[in-house]
This record gives structure tokens, sequence and C-alpha cells, in this order.
């Protein structure tokens, strides 16, 4: 649109925004998003600057998509091993006809798999089979150790008490940090409890979801052999 075109304020508007890029010149350096919505012809002179400026910006931002989208690819691709991991320990479990072979395929898992460096599983109840992997306590004396436990529904992580680490990990030195899960429906049949050396590694804000789901299969069962 020619300038005979346009009314006193729409020119007075537009001089104003000329003089006052000509006051900043360094406006769109400063503010390099506004050239993402600028359309700037390649043959107006010195505008040609403002152009390479712009495909400059485009270009940064498309590598920060590509980092992106390699970063979404990474967590895919670790989302799938994860599962991977998951089904097998949960078919193993499925699989298990006695308790020396579930025992077995937990820890096995947890510590292969996942690179869980300790593991302590706990049954409630003195007496049974001995069976390697797993420690059978007396009721009153768990509930004497590990009271927290039993009055909650979800996993525990955390920094627990020395002797709640030490209980539930009596033969492991230099346990740092602790998740821990009661399994049972009705009542407790046994407690799971995986170890790390950084006492930062489970904490209270960490996911539970793993462990929550691997409670899941175990209460269908475990009942079944304790």
């Amino acid at each position: 649109m020619s300038d005979r075109y346009k009314d006193p304020e729409q020119r007075r508007e537009e001089e104003q925004v000329k003089d006052f890029l000509l006051e900043h010149p360094d406006f769109f350096s400063r503010h390099p998003d506004i050239l993402e919505s600028l359309a700037l012809p390649h043959d107006s002179g010195k505008a040609v600057s403002l152009v390479e400026r712009q495909v400059a910006v485009l270009r940064q931002r498309n590598v920060d998509l590509r980092h992106r989208l390699n970063e979404l690819i990474d967590n895919a691709r670790a989302n799938d091993r994860l599962f991977d991991k998951s089904k097998r320990l949960v078919l193993n479990l499925l699989d298990a006809d006695d308790l020396k072979t579930l025992v077995a395929a937990l820890h096995d898992s947890l510590r292969e798999d996942f690179a869980i460096p300790h593991v302590g599983l706990l049954a409630l109840g003195e007496g049974g089979e001995a069976v390697p992997g797993l420690r059978r306590v007396g009721e009153d004396e768990a509930h004497q150790h590990l009271d927290p436990l039993f009055h909650s529904q979800r996993p525990i992580c955390g920094v627990l008490r020395a002797e709640e680490m030490r209980y539930l990990f009596p033969e492991a030195a230099g346990i740092g940090s602790v998740a821990a899960v009661r399994l049972g429906r009705e009542r407790t049949l046994a407690i799971l409890a995986l170890g790390n050396p950084d006492p930062h590694h489970y904490q209270s804000t960490s996911g539970t979801l793993f462990l929550g789901h691997i409670a899941d299969v175990l209460n269908r069962v475990l009942p079944r052999f304790l």
C-alpha cells in the first residue's frame, strides 16, 4: 500500500516505529523471538542483514527442536528397555512353581536387570522351609523394628533410621537410602526392600510406580507359597 493511501495516524505510527528502530539498532538482537514472526524480503537492500538474522534464529530453533526430539527418542528407548525387563520379571514370577524359584527370579532380576545392589525380602512368620534370599522373622519382632511400614499401603522411600536399615539388610554395610513396600492384602505376608549406598538415590519424592507394580504381582503369587 502506497503512502498516499495511508491515513495520517498510520503514517505517524510508522514514523514512530522507524525512529525507534533507528535509535535502537540492536533491538532485534535483544529480541530475536520477534524475528520469527516477521516477513522480510531478500531484495530489500539493508534489510538483508535482518533476513540473515531471522534465518539464524530459525536455524537455532531447529537445532533445539532436534535436541528435544532426540531426548524424546532416548526416553522412548529407555522406556522400552524398562518395559521388557519388567515384563520378563513378571512372567518369571508368574511361572514360579515353588517359593525357591520365585525368590530366585525376584533377586536375579532386581540385581542383574535393574542393577539394584541390595535386595531384602522378609517373610513374616517363623518356621517353614529355608529359602536362599528369604529371611523369616517373627511378626511381633518385625512390628517392633519396622512399624511404619505396616501402616502404609504404598512404598516408602528415603533414608530410614539406622536401626531400620540394619534390620532390613543385616548382612550389608553402608546402606544410604531405601525403598520398601509391604506385601499382602488382608494381612502383611512379607516386606520387600531395595537398598542403595547413595543416600539420595531413594527419596520421599521418588517415583514408586515400578515398585508398586512388582508389589501388586507379588501380592497375587506369594499367598500360594507363604
